[in-house]
């Protein structure tokens, strides 16, 4: 189902204040200063009570272990995304937050792809094409 004009409003505004939150208090939220937080996704349910907020962790050999730190504090993450919509919407929202694999997706293609052994093409093939 396609997202209404609020929903995408509401997934920027989540998303752009999310990712200061995570930018300005990584460490204090998952105990490392050194791992980077993106939020990659935000999506809205219809009536704007759930955002599904999906993570990216960069220099991080441990993802789901930083997912699942979060998730056990969401319900400070939630106050301090609270503290800063606050004044524009009625209800924050419920947090839920998913690991985004689409970069581990796009590096195994890309893996794939490098160990295909395509022969190169014939000159007798080419020149015929160009007919």
């Amino acid at each position: 189902m396609k997202e209404s004009k609020r929903q995408k409003q509401f997934s920027s505004l989540i998303q752009k204040d999310l990712s200061e939150i995570f930018q300005r208090n990584a460490a204090s939220l998952v105990g490392s200063s050194s791992t980077f937080i993106t939020v990659t996704n935000v999506s809205m349910s219809a009536d704007l009570s759930v955002a599904k907020i999906y993570l990216s962790f960069m220099l991080s050999n441990q993802q789901q272990e930083l997912l699942d730190t979060i998730n056990m504090k969401k319900g400070e993450v939630r106050r301090q995304l609270g503290n800063r919509i606050g004044k524009q919407v009625r209800v924050v929202p419920e947090l839920i937050f998913l690991l985004d694999e689409s970069a581990d997706h796009a590096a195994r293609i890309d893996k794939i792809l490098s160990e295909l052994d395509i022969p190169p093409e014939d000159d007798e093939n080419a020149d015929n094409r160009d007919d």
